[in-house]
């Protein structure tokens, strides 16, 4: 089939990967891509956004960024229309974005099918997070997209239930999570020079990776080493963020700076290499309706994980089957299996068998993710 791969992403981090993989998935299927996007990020470093959307919403007041945000909506569909005439698509996939009905109006005028691939909902987030100033207008497009799509694709089951909230059918609605790639993540991997990098050699390594923030809670990681600092307890943090500075001033403030490694940015094809040498695989919190990359980069290469038992995780993973759960307003439940964990090898492998069994088992694959959208497009 001919598919119309529509989005409005401009920045090449955890959004980019499900897109490329999604995209390269159904390649591999015999499927013919057909690309509309704000710009190529092909080419961009990983972990770098657009320049000009941080500029907008830096320097424009809220109710002119928005305005911003729709009026893009307008130029946006007419690039679609002569894509759309050119290659005359079978059916359009969307990622769904705030303020973005334009792929709606395309479908209707040219009478094609949508699928719409949610992955949050952003009016409610964005909402809680940063203020929406044209709060009817954004509620008005996410309600109208969600309805008007012929099929919703949210990545957790407790996102499709604030879908049918707002009055989509159960009918149109199939939750797929992420997934991961078996060839990127499936393959015999050498970490040695990781190791002799960072002088990981005979330390338990507790590993986290992705773009930290404050309420990822790795503080209680580190007041858990400073607790136990006669062990060889390390925190290994593969990735950056807003919460980095915080992160090592506190490691400093305990005495265990010596006890952290952050590593940076590290391109995607190289994250399998860092998470292979981590003993205990961290998900120390996450949003209620996420489908996290990370977990799935966890499992795939057989880690003993520590994550919240919050309903989304639990929609992946059993507690004490293939992880550890923990009360996500306990720190001491926290604290407390970390040890667990810590101190149990046999503990860990049995889980990180168990998690890699699980992936397998309900096939968390992109290639088995692609299959899904083509059987719901024929």
């Amino acid at each position: 089939m001919k598919i119309l791969y529509h989005h409005r992403i401009a920045s090449k981090d955890g959004q980019y990967v499900h897109i490329d993989e999604l995209i390269t998935a159904l390649k591999d299927l015999g499927h013919e891509i057909i690309m509309a996007e704000p710009e190529s990020i092909e080419h961009k470093v990983f972990g770098t956004s657009s320049n000009s959307v941080k500029l907008i919403r830096q320097f424009l007041p809220g109710f002119l960024h928005e305005s911003v945000e729709f009026a893009y909506a307008l130029l946006d569909f007419s690039k679609l229309l002569p894509l759309l005439l050119k290659h005359k698509p079978d059916v359009i996939y969307e990622r769904y974005n705030l303020f973005f009905p334009s792929g709606i109006w395309a479908k209707k005028l040219f009478k094609i099918p949508l699928l719409l691939e949610v992955n949050a909902p952003l009016y409610e987030e964005r909402k809680k997070h940063d203020g929406i100033q044209l709060d009817w207008l954004a509620r008005w497009t996410e309600n109208y997209v969600w309805k008007q799509a012929d099929y919703v694709l949210p990545v957790t089951r407790v996102l499709a239930e604030k879908i049918i909230v707002v009055g989509v059918s159960e009918r149109n609605i199939t939750v797929i999570p992420n997934g991961i790639n078996q060839r990127r993540f499936g393959k015999a991997i050498d970490s040695t020079d990781v190791i002799e990098k960072y002088q990981l050699k005979n330390k338990l390594v507790l590993g986290f990776t992705g773009f930290v923030r404050d309420w990822h809670r790795l503080d209680r990681v580190l007041e858990a080493i400073a607790d136990n600092r006669g062990r060889n307890w390390h925190l290994l943090l593969v990735g950056d963020g807003p919460a980095r500075a915080a992160i090592e001033q506190q490691a400093q403030s305990l005495g265990i700076s010596d006890r952290l490694t952050i590593t940076g940015i590290i391109d995607r094809d190289e994250v399998a290499r860092y998470v292979a040498v981590f003993d205990v695989a961290l998900q120390p919190d996450v949003v209620e309706y996420a489908s996290p990359l990370k977990l799935f980069e966890y499992m795939a290469l057989g880690k003993a994980i520590l994550a919240p038992d919050r309903a989304n995780i639990r929609e992946i993973l059993t507690h004490r089957t293939d992880a550890l759960l923990f009360d996500p307003e306990n720190d001491l439940a926290f604290g407390e299996l970390l040890c667990e964990l810590c101190f149990d090898d046999k503990l860990r492998s049995q889980l990180g068998t168990a998690a890699a069994q699980t992936l397998d088992g309900k096939k968390l694959y992109w290639q088995e993710n692609a299959k899904r959208i083509e059987n719901l497009l024929k």
